[in-house]
């Protein structure tokens, strides 16, 4: 007897739906800017909060490694990361970690959010504060977001959203996409220098 799959066809209808409707011309858009960032011999900082911070810690691995982009991840350093949540507070921990590493105009921010950020609402300040610090400072902004992109969207150089096709879904489809669309990126063979292990072993 077949079992019934309601939950998971539905999810991955979803998905379908999503790819059809991602914007091609966005996720070009990123591309172009990360190889402009490498050219000009820039480094990539990227941040999240939740499933966003494990996306932004994997990201960092893939554009070191496979796309040669200088990058990094602030909250890596838990350490640092709890001292300064605990003695300054939550919302400047990423701007705080960028002064001290010296982000500078040749620089770009990455941000992986549902919301993109909101301050009124008390949403994701610390991204909203690191990414006002890029713009301060004229360092470019690039993000994959979901919903209408909050703040990041609203002022980013580059970026893409996550369509939203069911409205109970938002968080788990958002995230799913983020990692597609990296993994699209440092894939893509203009940016890509080295091949997985995987692919490089197949004969």
């Amino acid at each position: 007897m077949k079992s019934k799959t309601v939950f998971a066809d539905q999810y991955l209808d979803e998905a379908k739906s999503i790819i059809d409707q991602l914007d091609r011309s966005a996720i070009e858009n990123m591309t172009l800017h990360l190889v402009k960032l490498r050219e000009t011999g820039g480094r990539l900082f990227l941040v999240g909060v939740g499933g966003g911070a494990g996306h932004a810690s994997h990201a960092v691995n893939d554009f070191r490694k496979l796309a040669g982009i200088e990058s990094y991840c602030p909250s890596d350093n838990v350490s640092e990361l709890t001292a300064r949540t605990n003695d300054e507070g939550w919302d400047t921990t990423y701007a705080a970690w960028l002064k001290v590493s010296r982000f500078c105009a040749k620089d770009m921010l990455c941000v992986f959010s549902v919301g993109g950020g909101d301050l009124e609402r008390n949403i994701s300040p610390n991204i909203v504060r690191a990414v006002n610090y890029a713009k301060e400072i004229g360092a470019a902004v690039i993000g994959v977001l979901g919903r209408n992109g909050g703040y990041t969207a609203s002022v980013a150089d580059a970026f893409v959203i996550v369509p939203t096709v069911n409205q109970a879904m938002i968080t788990p489809h958002t995230e799913s996409f983020q990692a597609l669309i990296w993994h699209l990126l440092v894939s893509d063979p203009r940016l890509q220098l080295m091949s997985n292990k995987w692919e490089s072993s197949v004969k």
